[in-house]
């Protein structure tokens, strides 16, 4: 099963993915606490899939993202997000992100997507932002 960094600063988040993704089969090789953290943990550890909150200190999800897809351009980071930041999101996807897990966590939703993205590592992904931002911002 695929190997994964999760990069959250929040230690319950980070609890609560490890928790679902183990259950799920995945196997957990790393965490970090913020974007730099992710980075570093990044080149150190190489997982298959990184999971990155956006709204971190030091340096915020979407920073990591670019200097992870600038060391590995097929590198596979699923972005946290949480109702209110379609901006980011979008900035997310111009970037690079493979996929989104909206935060409050649904476990199914979880596994669903650590699966998609591990299984379909060269596949183009199609987002419709509207569609997860039901009050349009």
């Amino acid at each position: 099963m695929a190997t994964i960094l999760i990069v959250d600063d929040s230690r319950t988040s980070r609890k609560i993915l490890k928790t679902a993704l183990e259950k799920g089969g995945f196997s957990i090789i790393g965490e970090a606490a913020n974007g730099e953290e992710g980075y570093l943990k990044y080149k150190e550890l190489r997982p298959d899939i990184v999971t990155m909150d956006i709204t971190m200190p030091t340096m915020d999800g979407i920073e990591s993202l670019s200097l992870i897809k600038r060391e590995n351009k097929d590198a596979r980071v699923i972005m946290i997000t949480a109702a209110g930041q379609k901006e980011k999101m979008v900035e997310a996807l111009k970037r690079g992100a493979d996929e989104f897990i909206m935060k409050p966590f649904d476990e199914a939703e979880v596994l669903d997507t650590l699966n998609r993205v591990a299984e379909d590592e060269n596949e183009e992904k199609e987002f419709n932002l509207d569609d997860m931002f039901q009050d349009g911002q």
